[in-house]
């Protein structure tokens, strides 16, 4: 890439949010063009899902994707996290083991669960429950029910999908797959189009960033380790580069972060911590200069800028940080910010629509 060619941090920053806050469009359409949509169950005050979603969706409301899910051509699985994507991305996901391999007993329980899905049709883990009567393990510092754990894995390995939720929680019918192709070019192929997806959806990435999320790809396809690590120590070819301040980044071929196509909308927006655009830390704090950590997790004494502290950003800039909560049907919120707060009417004007979107999307 020529020295004319090579972008400025801000034209990096400015193309990551144009590229990745799109004009809103319809559900399923903002889903293939992000090609993932990371979950997670906490609301506070909606899950992380909906609020990805909300930024992407034209009159989106909270609790749609999972009200819509059964009628969509998509899928929940585990990606590098666990998520929505389109149903085609499925195929390329499996067959794939775990990371954790179950033992003989295990093994046979989980076969008893697959064979007991597949004559019950769409099967609520409390089904599964009633029916065995596993009782309890020890898994990751807690008590996790075993009828859960087996369901969960099955799942993980493409036995089983989730077919709708009820009240949140995963129904699951059993699934087939087709035979895949494992032929060295075809398993190659694979991993290299899973890692462009990752790319697509967090360009531009930093070289350190790209490797951590090679990282959390072969964590989701234990099977293709070592092809998605081949194609990571190609990414000079298959990826369009630059040295930007003395790092290196990456984004899809045949874009274009020094266009002028790239402008930023003056919204105020609210992002969820799992946002693409704010979900890389690290490109985080080489954007907007502070480090910004979701404290959900954190005990509250620690916390310095809330439970779900939500980067909220205007213009180009993100200049703090929401706390929103609905109490008795009203929507608060708490702002933090990592420098002087905004004078003037503009950001007040900006924030106070930014509040309405957010009472409508919550429909309170």
């Amino acid at each position: 890439m020529s020295p004319l060619k090579t972008p400025s941090l801000r034209q990096l920053r400015r193309y990551a949010i144009a590229r990745s806050l799109f004009k809103a469009t319809s559900l399923p359409r903002a889903i293939a063009r992000l090609g993932f949509v990371q979950a997670d169950p906490m609301r506070a005050p909606a899950r992380a899902q909906d609020l990805i979603l909300a930024q992407r969706v034209k009159h989106y409301r909270a609790g749609e994707l999972e009200r819509r899910y059964p009628r969509l051509a998509i899928e929940e699985a585990f990606f590098f996290n666990y998520g929505f994507l389109p149903r085609e991305t499925l195929a390329l996901l499996h067959p794939r083991g775990a990371p954790r391999a179950w033992d003989t007993r295990m093994q046979a329980r989980a076969q008893e669960v697959l064979a007991f899905v597949r004559q019950h049709g769409r099967t609520h883990p409390k089904d599964v429950q009633a029916h065995f009567e596993h009782g309890r393990i020890k898994r990751w510092g807690g008590d996790l029910n075993v009828s859960t754990h087996l369901l969960e894995g099955l799942h993980y390995r493409g036995l089983l999908r989730v077919a709708r939720r009820e009240a949140g929680t995963r129904v699951y019918v059993a699934v087939d797959h087709p035979p895949q192709d494992d032929s060295p070019e075809a398993r190659l192929a694979r991993a290299g189009h899973l890692l462009d997806m990752v790319v697509h959806l967090y360009a531009p990435l930093p070289a350190a960033s790209l490797g951590y999320l090679c990282g959390l790809l072969r964590y989701g396809v234990p099977h293709l380790a070592a092809e998605a690590r081949l194609v990571q120590e190609h990414a000079k070819s298959r990826y369009a580069h630059a040295q930007v301040d003395g790092l290196l980044w990456f984004w899809p071929q045949g874009e274009k972060p020094v266009a002028a196509r790239h402008p930023v909308d003056d919204r105020l927006r609210f992002l969820a911590p799992f946002d693409p655009v704010v979900w890389d830390r690290r490109r985080f704090q080489l954007f907007w200069g502070w480090e910004y950590k979701l404290e959900a997790y954190v005990p509250a004494h620690k916390r310095r800028m809330g439970h779900y502290a939500m980067p909220m950003l205007w213009c180009e800039q993100i200049l703090g940080w929401a706390n929103l909560k609905v109490v008795d049907g009203r929507l608060q919120h708490e702002l933090g910010f990592a420098g002087p707060r905004p004078r003037g009417s503009a950001f007040q004007l900006a924030l106070d629509e930014a509040l309405q979107h957010m009472q409508e999307f919550l429909q309170l």
